[in-house]
């Protein structure tokens, strides 16, 4: 036993002097440089999503009720209304899960005054979300423009940007704006009115894009999600040009695709794997206008039995997108994200662990023998740590402050909806997410950069310079990563059966808010 406490304080000794080098004390420094830029960016972006809420907060001070559409009363106006242009939102679906339901009629109840059309897009009638979006659709018959397209199979690009493009050639041939939305995007009563009046303002944008505000289930996994996406929401709240783009949520010109403007259809469809990255990668490209309007923050809620595992293929998925690619500059661009982000990940976990050697360590020299105090508990090691966590504080209370006021943004913006709440956030969860989420992430990169393959939502897509060369689709798929959707209709288990318990969920939700927020 004394054999083992010695060699444990040899070893305590050995790791707190090699945290104490020069490039182990860059390396902690570095760590507090990335926690207090975190926390300045997501000031910025708090100040960009408060300006919303407080325009809208005047707008109804000034007798304007309904300033969660328009912050103008007069846009109200019949002679206003009757000029909107005609947009056609095309939705790729893929399974039906826990949130969808409240997603699609969100999506479908839009309060938007101009023509509209809903077109859900799916692989086959096989699709459970077939039979749900039928029903859906008979409940409010004439009351909105909606039809379902069956896609059939995707042959050269990913199910999802070909859903997309049947969608396109479906459209209404007089529609001048096309909303691409996934199922998992939960739309503000004026989200279309907004981004098409910002299309009209300045017919220089090229896209329009939003971002989601993740509502954790409680899971570790939920919470790595909510973690992963909370350093991106910086580049879209910028209230303007951002370089940024979510595929979730896309406003276009229509004729852009109509006439394969800068071969946009042509990027998609020979190859394409990723409707965002290639997106965005033609608007760098061609210098062309990318903007996200501060209203443009959608509530998703994520599965309430996301497991960890589900939560590893959906890494895997983001990090896989960074090897498609459709020019050499883009290549270039993809692997300077690579490398960056690989870097930074890593950059912000190694840091927590040499705080813990040096913490042990301190502890550790109170109670041996050892000559701790000259050789490992110094003063530098204990304040490279006192510094680390005073920026991990600043840092949870920038990230809790920008959550706190987009939840706020997102109540007012639907305010007959779902209240969110930010007293369902587990602050511990977050903190141990972000080093579980930054130390898998370069994990994940790695692999998908050398396996150069992923499964989708049951269909494993094979690359080859940048592009999809192979599709395998698996013969029992059941569930997809975040929603937990059923991908396939089984024997014995109907979807009418599944489209009712979901009915029963939000039934439930209703009358437990708490539960709801979650």
């Amino acid at each position: 036993m004394a054999g083992l406490t010695g060699a444990l304080d040899a070893f305590l000794a050995a790791a707190s002097g090699a945290c104490r080098s020069p490039i182990a004390v860059f390396i902690q420094i570095q760590g507090c440089f990335i926690c207090l830029t975190l926390a300045i960016g997501w000031v910025f972006a708090s100040r960009v999503r408060y300006s919303a809420t407080l325009r809208m907060k005047r707008a109804t001070a000034g007798g304007n009720p309904f300033a969660f559409i328009y912050e103008d009363i007069n846009d109200l106006e019949h002679c206003a209304q009757s000029k909107l242009p005609r947009v056609s939102v095309v939705m790729p679906l893929k399974g039906f899960g826990e949130h969808n339901l409240q997603n699609w009629r969100s999506q479908i109840t839009s309060l938007y005054g101009g023509p509209l059309e809903f077109l859900f897009v799916v692989e086959s009638v096989d699709d459970p979300a077939y039979h749900a979006i039928t029903l859906l659709i008979s409940e409010f018959k004439d009351n909105i423009d909606a039809k379902i397209v069956v896609a059939g199979l995707s042959e050269a690009c990913s199910q999802k940007i070909h859903n997309q493009l049947v969608g396109i050639q479906k459209m209404h041939q007089d529609s001048k704006y096309v909303l691409f939305l996934d199922d998992d995007v939960r739309l503000h009563p004026g989200s279309i009115g907004a981004l098409t009046a910002e299309m009209e303002k300045n017919p220089e944008i090229f896209i329009q894009t939003g971002y989601p505000l993740d509502l954790p289930s409680g899971s570790l996994g939920s919470y790595c999600i909510y973690e992963y996406h909370m350093p991106c929401s910086m580049g879209f709240a910028t209230g303007g040009r951002t370089f940024f783009l979510w595929g979730g949520c896309m406003m276009m010109h229509a004729d852009d695709f109509r006439n394969d403007l800068y071969g946009l259809v042509s990027g998609l469809k020979n190859g394409g794997y990723s409707d965002d990255m290639t997106l965005a990668a033609v608007a760098g490209a061609n210098k062309r206008l990318i903007t996200s309007p501060p209203v443009a923050v959608f509530p998703h809620p994520l599965a309430s039995d996301l497991s960890f595992s589900r939560y590893w293929n959906y890494l895997r998925k983001q990090t896989f997108v960074l090897e498609s690619y459709i020019s050499d500059v883009n290549w270039l661009m993809n692997r300077a994200l690579f490398f960056s982000h690989c870097y930074l990940s890593w950059g912000f976990v190694c840091p927590y662990v040499m705080a813990m050697v040096h913490i042990v360590t301190a502890i550790r020299a109170r109670f041996s023998d050892y000559p701790f105090n000259e050789t490992t508990a110094s003063s530098t090691g204990l304040l490279l740590t006192t510094c680390l966590a005073t920026c991990t504080v600043l840092e949870l209370l920038s990230m809790w402050n920008l959550t706190k006021v987009e939840i706020q943004l997102c109540n007012m913006l639907s305010p007959e909806g779902h209240r969110v709440s930010l007293g369902s956030y587990n602050w511990g969860l977050v903190f141990i997410a972000m080093l579980v989420d930054n130390f898998l992430y370069p994990v994940s990169a790695i692999r998908s950069h050398f396996s150069q393959s992923i499964n989708w939502s049951g269909i494993r897509y094979h690359l080859r310079n940048g592009k999809i060369s192979k599709i395998e689709r698996c013969k029992d798929p059941s569930y997809s990563d975040l929603g937990g959707k059923h991908l396939y209709q089984r024997r014995g288990s109907p979807t009418k059966a599944l489209f009712l318990n979901s009915i029963l969920r939000s039934f439930s939700q209703w009358h437990h808010p708490k539960r709801s927020d979650s």
